[in-house]
């Protein structure tokens, strides 16, 4: 779990013939404190990442699977947001500078993280777990959702560069869509009209933000040189967000009618273009890897980034699963099925090399390159 919370971001390692500071290396306490010190803002994409694997594994019959990877997405949750507070207490100005940075909505994996746990308990029969969760998530992305861009709209400390935009800013709309779906997956187990009214109005508000944020993000990239050393795993999100879009009104559709405030017919039109957008951005970005790590040998290596791409992957594969099944469309659901068990391998291959890492001789980052950022220059 070190690893996870480390951020891997400037960081910088004596040579092997330097010296420790101090007269002996620093004990395990010492180091977690300097790990949690270090906590990358967006640590909790672990947990994003291997619940919504699991929401997918529960969707396509394998509980077992799913419930084990359920304990180690709580697990994550319980260990990192006790971090998070403890680093804005006792490191409060690493924190601020975070939040009035490049990498503040990473932030918002915060509430992400907690609110696709709501929906994975939901449907569990886990109400009030769930419950709290949303609960939660819910404030954490009012907070976070309104205080990101009021801190950047604001601050002066910050450099004015368009490259400052990456693809972590996605996650502004991943927040509202998150909260939609943990609120329409509790709303399919419990009554009332208020679950339902909230799960729709944060939709819409994620819609827009995507619209918005995708146009800065795509002026970022067609406008401004990227060097492959800069092209992040983060811009994956930027199908994730389209995912997570499809996911909601999929909850939606199994509701009584009238209780969603929208017709069946808009929420399976939405669904199915804003799937189809989502498809056609996978080949772009399996495009941009081959293209940053074939062509331009930047090479392979573990970072916090990579659960940048297990969170859309598997996002993706649970959408096609449930829309094939709201519509009756036999090929999508059969397709859904394989694309789940491929989130699950690709799951456990970024674990077992975040596992490994822990064990991997420190090397300098190369000149010109760094760990994941989110940063897309």
């Amino acid at each position: 779990m070190t690893k996870i919370i480390r951020r891997g971001i400037g960081e910088r390692t004596p040579g092997p013939g330097s010296r420790p500071p101090g007269p002996r290396a620093p004990g395990q306490r010492a180091a977690v404190s300097a790990a949690v010190a270090d906590l990358n803002p967006g640590a909790l994409a672990f947990v994003m990442g291997t619940g919504i694997v699991s929401t997918a594994l529960y969707a396509n019959g394998a509980r077992t699977a799913s419930a084990v990877l359920l304990w180690v997405a709580l697990a994550g949750f319980a260990v990192l947001v006790p971090a998070y507070g403890w680093r804005l207490l006792r490191r409060r100005e690493r924190f601020v500078a975070d939040f009035l940075g490049p990498r503040a909505f990473a932030f918002l994996t915060l509430a992400i993280s907690s609110n696709v746990l709501a929906s994975r308990l939901a449907p569990d029969g886990h109400r009030a777990a769930a419950a709290a969760f949303l609960a939660f998530g819910a404030l954490g992305w009012v907070v976070l959702g309104y205080g990101i861009p009021l801190a950047l709209i604001t601050t002066l400390k910050r450099g004015p560069s368009f490259d400052q935009v990456n693809g972590t800013w996605f996650l502004w709309a991943v927040g509202s869509q998150s909260v939609a779906l943990a609120a329409a997956s509790l709303a399919r187990v419990t009554s009332g009209h208020v679950l339902p009214v909230l799960a729709v109005v944060c939709w819409a508000v994620g819609l827009m933000q995507y619209l918005l944020t995708s146009a800065i993000v795509l002026a970022r990239l067609l406008a401004r040189p990227v060097s492959p050393e800069g092209l992040m795993t983060s811009v994956w999100i930027f199908m994730g967000a389209a995912a997570i879009g499809v996911l909601v009104p999929v909850r939606l559709i199994a509701l009584p009618p009238g209780s969603a405030m929208l017709s069946r017919e808009l929420l399976v039109g939405s669904s199915v273009v804003l799937w189809s957008f989502s498809s056609w951005l996978i080949p772009l970005l399996l495009a941009l890897g081959v293209w940053r790590h074939a062509l331009r040998r930047i090479p392979l290596r573990y970072d916090l980034g990579w659960w940048n791409l297990v969170f859309p992957i598997g996002m993706y594969a649970v959408t096609t699963h449930e829309l094939g099944r709201a519509t009756g469309t036999s090929w999508m659901t059969s397709m859904g099925r394989w694309e789940i068990w491929v989130a699950a391998a690709f799951w456990a291959v970024v674990f077992a090399a975040m596992a490994g890492s822990r064990f991997r001789p420190y090397r300098p980052t190369p000149s010109g390159s760094a760990p994941d950022t989110g940063r897309i220059p």
